[in-house]
């Protein structure tokens, strides 16, 4: 359960998107540069996906929102992020001052789609061990994209800029399936009732 729950919030993170966006907002800095920008956007990520996880159910709660409205929202917005990652993505204009908590964190990182996607899994969580699973995995994700960034220009020497564009659209291509899992999940469980 741990592993497949952490290959979901890494794929939500979309992490190649991001890299390639932390790439052209640092191409004028150097590696030392890269790193610190690296670890503050870990860092403001890890922050606002552990807030999202553990408040979902009272936001939804304050606003009587039912999680499985949540979750027919959430997929489709969740789908036409996957469609834009597919088509041609834009990486916001950065700027002026830091940009590690936003364009990168938010809404680079953690974008409307992402944001109710991690909501939806923090509300389903009700037993407490399937809470600290999912807070593992997400940390552990959050992590792992911290790790793409710490390292991007190894990374993007590797794969070059046509490899991450490719990683980039198939990352949308499983967000896509994951949308499409959301919304049916939330259909199934309101025709249910």
């Amino acid at each position: 359960m741990f592993l497949s729950v952490c290959i979901t919030f890494f794929f939500l993170l979309t992490p190649f998107f991001v890299l390639t966006v932390f790439l052209s907002l640092t191409a004028d800095e150097n590696a030392a540069a890269r790193r610190r920008l690296a670890v503050r956007t870990t860092l403001a990520v890890l922050v606002v996906t552990f807030v999202l996880y553990f408040f979902g159910q009272a936001i939804f709660d304050i606003f009587g929102i039912t999680l499985d409205a949540f979750r027919i929202g959430a997929g489709s917005l969740l789908f036409l992020s996957a469609v834009n990652l597919v088509g041609s993505a834009k990486a916001p204009a950065a700027g002026e001052g830091d940009v590690s908590v936003v364009p990168l964190a938010i809404p680079v990182a953690v974008g409307p789609a992402t944001t109710g996607a991690i909501l939806v899994m923090g509300a389903e969580g009700a037993d407490p061990s399937e809470r600290l699973v999912g807070l593992a995995a997400l940390g552990t994700a959050v992590l792992a994209l911290g790790a793409l960034l710490y390292l991007s220009s190894p990374v993007e020497r590797l794969l070059g800029k046509q490899g991450l564009s490719i990683l980039t659209k198939l990352t949308g291509l499983v967000l896509a399936a994951l949308s499409a899992q959301i919304v049916f999940t939330g259909i199934k469980n309101f025709l249910d009732l």
